[in-house]
């Protein structure tokens, strides 16, 4: 039996979609042109900046230290996000395909933003870019997508679009004040990246609140190969975590030290995780949503800190609460969220970003503000926090209150920016799905063979 799919053309993005895409790539054509331009280890002027600092080797080159550790974040923005979002029986496509989509235009327009904000040559009017500019323009995404986890399957392609766009924007607006104004350290972005993409995400859903999605409930739960393809995400983000979290810190110790930290904190986590997994469930059978993104929140928790003086012990400490706190989240605090503010929160990234985002500021406020001199070295607390320059009289009880104004910071940015985001984003003209048709792959990918099982129809191309 076969017939036309339930919702005719009120989805119809094939004008807008790709103006958008048409549109917005010739501006960032244009824009590229004009402001960016390789940096000195990046130029074909290398050689001569190599004589002139009496550099030997091109090993010295920022690229052979960095590239490793750009490889594997990249990885994690666009395989394990999207695997991540899989879960869904009929969503595989929005949530690999529009990830491809929403990370490939983030990162174009985050080298222009945060290039603006932190690295743009007041006397040439030019944005230098090398290898750590990519890491940090990936960054600037991981917070669009995390975001995206909140309004997963309700939302259509150009929405997602105008989302990064502003998110982006409001991302390097936040980690130029965050990082530069305040001067708190954040290597694995537990303030700047996950609780300001959480909480973006969290008001947007708000904003964008179907109190009729119950009429897609048959589409919102996932099946066995599903939950399969959405686990290889869990994976490749737990394995390459420690990178994520030490890709951008300096060379030597503080690298070393955040991901040693990182790789403690995680393992921890997955223990935690499955001992509340299986504690919730009468029959103590493992909850594959737990597994999925609870043993991630240690690596979101101790980004912050992860180059801090935390010890082996306190990253598995970090761990352990992470696992507890983020699995009783998707246990409690996802239907409270639902049923009482109105927060259809697809992803739970509550309880994955969000939620240990704060944890992770809060930890990294207390851990610098209990930093000392014999812990540290003299020097060792200098080259940490950057007390250098302006920033050479702050004390360690200073810099850890400004650690904690900065995750104020990502929170007002995160709510702030998402209501209004939010509010562009209900005008009627943007494709997005009708309640019926919510995470469903049909509504805006050629889908080759589909069985609806609700309706008994089979649509073939």
């Amino acid at each position: 039996l076969t017939q036309p799919p339930p919702w005719g053309i009120n989805t119809n993005i094939r004008l807008t979609l790709p103006v958008v895409c048409f549109v917005w790539q010739i501006a960032m054509i244009i824009l590229f042109g004009v402001f960016i331009r390789y940096d000195e280890e990046s130029d074909t002027h290398w050689v001569e900046t190599k004589a002139h600092d009496n550099i030997t080797s091109d090993i010295e080159n920022d690229f052979y230290f960095r590239y490793p550790s750009f490889q594997d974040v990249h990885v994690m923005i666009f395989v394990g996000f999207g695997f991540l979002m899989t879960f869904l029986k009929r969503y595989s496509f929005g949530a690999v395909g529009f990830n491809f989509l929403v990370a490939s235009f983030g990162l174009q327009w985050a080298l222009l933003m945060q290039g603006w904000f932190h690295s743009l040559d007041p006397q040439t009017g030019k944005i230098f870019i090398g290898v750590e500019s990519l890491i940090n323009a990936d960054f600037c995404v991981a917070g669009c997508l995390i975001a995206y986890g909140a309004v997963l399957g309700k939302v259509s392609p150009v929405q997602l679009l105008v989302m990064t766009l502003f998110g982006v924007t409001l991302f390097a607006v936040e980690e130029y004040i965050i990082l530069n104004l305040l001067h708190a350290r954040d290597a694995g972005g537990s303030m700047v990246i996950h609780t300001f993409g959480g909480y973006y995400g969290l008001t947007i859903s708000w904003v964008l609140y179907r109190p009729n999605l119950n009429q897609s409930k048959r589409m919102q739960g996932s099946v066995y190969h599903s939950d399969i393809f959405a686990m290889i995400g869990t994976l490749f983000l737990w394995m390459f975590w420690p990178s994520f979290n030490s890709a951008i810190t300096d060379h030597g110790d503080g690298q070393h030290r955040a991901a040693i930290n990182t790789y403690l904190c995680l393992a921890s986590t997955v223990l935690t995780t499955v001992a509340i997994s299986s504690l919730s469930q009468k029959t103590g059978k493992l909850d594959m949503v737990h597994i999925q993104n609870s043993t991630l929140a240690g690596g979101v928790a101790l980004g912050t800190a992860a180059e801090f003086m935390i010890s082996p012990y306190g990253a598995l400490i970090v761990g352990f609460f992470c696992g507890i706190i983020s699995t009783m989240g998707y246990i409690f605090i996802s239907p409270f969220l639902e049923k009482t503010l109105k927060i259809q929160d697809t992803c739970g990234i509550h309880n994955l970003h969000a939620m240990p985002g704060v944890i992770g500021g809060i930890v990294g406020a207390i851990t610098a503000a209990a930093a000392s001199e014999s812990v540290y070295g003299k020097q060792g607390l200098i080259n940490t926090f950057d007390f250098t320059g302006d920033f050479k009289d702050r004390t360690v009880l200073t810099q850890g209150g400004y650690q904690a104004a900065g995750m104020c910071v990502s929170i007002v940015f995160g709510v702030v920016g998402g209501a209004i985001v939010g509010s562009i984003l209900r005008l009627p003209i943007w494709g997005d799905p009708a309640d019926e048709n919510c995470f469903d792959d049909e509504v805006y990918w050629e889908v080759s063979a589909v069985h609806n099982t609700t309706t008994g129809w089979c649509h073939c191309l």
